[in-house]
């Protein structure tokens, strides 16, 4: 059962009802599905380029995330629920899905409501709290990371080592540390930042199976549109 002091913190930083989230230790699974609502040790916060995204696949599907009226950059992907090793995803839960219009208020960090209905269903059920409680938590720790505006600025399409990015994030956010951080690619094209937080929404190590920076030297950063 999890400890008194997670559950505060967790009501804490929503300041909120208390959460009924009911933490253990969880087996090490590299893909997990259905595993029990509340079982993990510790949160990715992932956010993704929205211009490599836009590139791969939104422009194909019409996305509105991708219009020429969007100036998306570092969107938030997901808040993951992880074990040290592996994660849960689809758990079953009693929760209540979230509405449309929840779904939709995330769209101003998240790019399109769709976004945030998946992250409920793939990863919020395993949370473990109500579908808005799990929103905020994701809006406060997109909140907590500094997206460096240097990478917004650059004004046309680069090519640069993947680690750069990762120097980038680190200069933004002090105390932020190398291990607390891993930069994605996809297709020769920068794909995500993936930060690492305890309970408490605080950097932390990354698990071992995290941990797998792009090593890249010339992978493409699309301008923001």
């Amino acid at each position: 059962m999890m400890p008194a002091s997670l559950a505060a913190n967790l009501c804490r930083l929503l300041a909120g009802p208390v959460l009924a989230v009911v933490l253990g230790l969880a087996p090490a699974l590299v893909r997990a599905n259905g595993e029990r609502a509340g079982d993990f040790d510790y949160f990715v916060l992932s956010l993704s380029w929205s211009p490599t995204w836009c590139a791969l696949e939104g422009d194909a599907r019409n996305s509105p995330q991708c219009t020429e009226d969007k100036d998306f950059g570092w969107v938030l992907h997901g808040l993951w629920p992880q074990y040290e090793e592996g994660y849960p995803a689809y758990c079953p839960s009693s929760k209540r899905p979230p509405s449309r219009s929840m779904t939709g208020e995330m769209a101003d960090i998240m790019g399109a409501p769709g976004v945030a209905w998946h992250q409920w269903k793939k990863h919020g059920t395993c949370v473990g709290v109500e579908a808005r409680d799990y929103y905020g938590l994701m809006r406060l720790a997109y909140g907590k990371i500094n997206r460096p505006q240097v990478l917004r600025d650059l004004g046309r399409d680069v090519r640069l080592p993947a680690s750069v990015v990762e120097e980038a994030f680190l200069e933004a956010n002090p105390g932020l540390k190398r291990d607390q951080i891993t930069i994605t690619c996809r297709s020769g094209r920068i794909q995500e930042a993936r930060i690492c937080l305890d309970m408490e929404l605080k950097p932390r190590r990354c698990g071992d199976d995290v941990i797998r920076d792009c090593r890249a030297k010339d992978a493409l950063l699309d301008r923001i549109r």
